[in-house]
Order: structure tokens, then sequence, then C-alpha cells
């Protein structure tokens, strides 16, 4: 039996393209579907269903589903969210991509630091660049202190394989859907949650098997760092300290969490939060000593994200600014449903921001 979770549907009549954004992370599918009218961007519906049922795993389990089985889930959230639209956008798990932080020599005239990017960047990907879709950005730079610019120029690569794409090109085929854009979920993540572009952020994406860690400046992912824990070893620290089932465990994270805690509960989440965030402290220092500026603030986001006290948890460790990501702060929506929105935002972001971009299509 499938997993629904937070589904409805606002608003009956529609005036503005609903478009669709989709995140298929490793532990559920969540879909937002969105529409503009006067300028204003409305919160149509959106659904969560978890994928651990469908492939023999308990809810809030990584699960790694082949084509046509994420195909039938899609389409049973599709179904159950009362998603009316078939224009949509994709996210891409940044664990499927490459990130790869590069310098090279500056070229003044565009098409020149093109073809250098391009044939430089054969020397970081790991497979044929004909295997891969490649795309790349340049990083923001601070200003000298006698206006000089630099020689060289910090260049973000980004690469998929084209395995990954005709996968989720087939995916959506099968649900009935047409994409217009494939993007890596950060990419998406920033949009709906980034409010403060021209100071450094960390972003902490808890995800069900993983972590990432990104610093993000000027909209541009600067930092970028993998951990090989999260969400579901949060969950299962809850189920051994609780003598509980995965089931139980995930619903006490979520409704309980730090807030109110016995000490055996808060202690076993602390000793994976602390790992966690231990090695985001370090990515933190790094950037900080290399760039000789500070991180403003760090957003949590994800479905480990949505763990209650959190946040305070972190600002205390961290000794930073820390907020949830709330991407639905970026839509209207009805009064009653914010309390609802803003507890599980963080598992939306990605969603959200797919959602987001897909709307400038129709401006």
């Amino acid at each position: 039996m499938a997993h629904m979770s937070f589904l409805t549907n606002f608003f009956g009549k529609k005036k503005g393209a609903s478009v669709l954004g989709i995140d298929i992370g490793s532990s559920s599918l969540k879909v937002v579907q969105l529409r503009k009218e006067r300028g204003v961007v409305v919160l149509e519906t959106y659904g969560e269903l978890a994928l651990g049922p469908y492939g023999g795993a308990e809810v809030g389990q990584a699960t790694n589903l082949p084509a046509d089985t994420m195909a039938k889930t899609l389409t049973d959230l599709l179904r159950e969210a009362s998603v009316t639209t078939t224009n949509c956008g994709v996210s891409i798990p940044s664990s499927r991509s490459l990130l790869a932080f590069v310098e090279l020599p500056r070229r003044d005239n565009p098409a020149e630091q093109k073809t250098v990017i391009e044939l430089e960047a054969r020397k970081y990907i790991p497979v044929p660049v004909s295997e891969v879709q490649l795309d790349w950005f340049i990083l923001p730079e601070p200003t000298s202190e006698n206006g000089e610019r630099a020689q060289n120029v910090n260049v973000l690569l980004v690469a998929v394989h084209n395995d990954e794409i005709k996968l989720l090109e087939n995916v959506i085929a099968t649900a009935g859907l047409v994409a217009s854009f494939y993007e890596i979920e950060i990419f998406s993540t920033i949009r709906s949650v980034v409010d403060e572009p021209a100071k450094p952020v960390m972003i902490i994406d808890i995800g069900a098997g993983s972590t990432k860690v990104y610093v993000v400046e000027q909209n541009v992912v600067g930092v970028s760092h993998a951990i090989p824990h999260g969400g579901q070893d949060v969950t299962q620290a809850i189920a051994v300290s609780s003598s509980s089932d995965i089931v139980h465990a995930e619903q006490t994270k979520k409704k309980t969490g730090f807030v109110d805690a016995e000490r055996s509960l808060r202690e076993s989440m602390e000793s994976v939060f602390s790992g966690i965030f231990g090695e985001a402290r370090r990515v933190l220092a790094q950037f900080e000593a290399e760039h000789h500026r500070s991180v403003s603030a760090i957003i949590l986001t994800g479905g480990g994200g949505v763990t209650k006290g959190l946040a305070d948890y972190a600002e205390k460790f961290f000794s930073i600014a820390t907020r949830i990501a709330d991407p639905f702060a970026k839509t209207q929506a009805p009064a009653f449903m914010r309390p609802v929105l803003k507890e599980i935002g963080p598992e939306f972001s990605v969603a959200v921001g797919i959602a987001l971009r897909k709307l400038t299509e129709h401006t």
C-alpha cells in the first residue's frame, strides 16, 4: 500500500496556465502544481508519495526503483493529488550528477571562454564527454583591492550522464507527461529557498540516505559536499532507542523531534545530527578561510529538515542564524494551510523550485 500524505487541491477555477514541478527523490516522489494569476504565484495542489513500499522497504527508506515502477508510482501520485496539467519540469538527483570546481585561464571573448571550459572539462569528467550532458557556470569573484580582475576564473562544471536523462524521460513519458527541462536539484532548491543572494549562505539538504552541503553566493553554488548519512539514519537511531518500528520512529522524528524529547531520544538524534553537522561545519570553515567571507545564514531543507526543533539545535551547533526552508512562502495559498505548508516545506523545496522555473516559460 502506497503512503500518501499532505494531498490537497485548493482551487477549482483556473485562469493562468498550470505547471507542474516533479521531484524524484530516493525515498519519495513530490509534485507541486502552480499557476500565475495577475502576477501572483498560486499554489493549486501538491502531493508526496513514499517510494519505500513500492520497493519492499518502509516509508522514509531510500530505494532504487526501475523506471516502470517509478512511472506507476508517479501516475498514482498524479491521480491522488488531482494534478490537472501535463506540462512539467523534472529534478535530477545530485547523487546522479557530477559537480566539479576548476580554475581556468580567463578569456574576455565569451566564445573563447566557452571553448577553454569545454576542453578542460574532459580532464575532470571520468567518462567520455559524449556520454554526458555538460553545463557550466562562472563563479562570482570578489573585486581585488586594487580593482584589477584576476587572471583566472573559477568555474562550476555540471555533468549528467545521458543514461540518467533517458531513465527520467522514460518515467515521464510513461506517466503521460511532457517535460521541457531536467534540472539538478540544488539549482531548484536555490530558486525556492534563498532570499539573500548577495551574501554567502549554506544550504544543508538532508535527504533519506545522504546529506548534501552547499555554500551558495549570488545564486551560484560555490562549494558542494556530500555526507553519506541522512534522515533514515536518524529514524533508525530513534527506532533503536525507543524499541519501536521504523514507521513509528519516522512519525516520532517529525512530530516530536527535539521538542519535549526524552533524554535518550534526544541523545540518539544528536548522535546522528552532530556527525552530519560536524562535517558541514568543516566545509563552512574551509570556505570562510579560503574566500575570506563569512556565511551569513544556514538553511535546512530536505526530508530530514522536517525533524521538529532541528533549527534551534542547528543554530546552537553552528552559532549562525539558522532557519528551516519555507518554499511555499513564495506562493499564494489559503491562510489556514500556512502552518501545514511551513511544516512540510523542506520536503518540497525542489518541487517548488522546478515549478517556479516552469512558470517563467509562460510569462
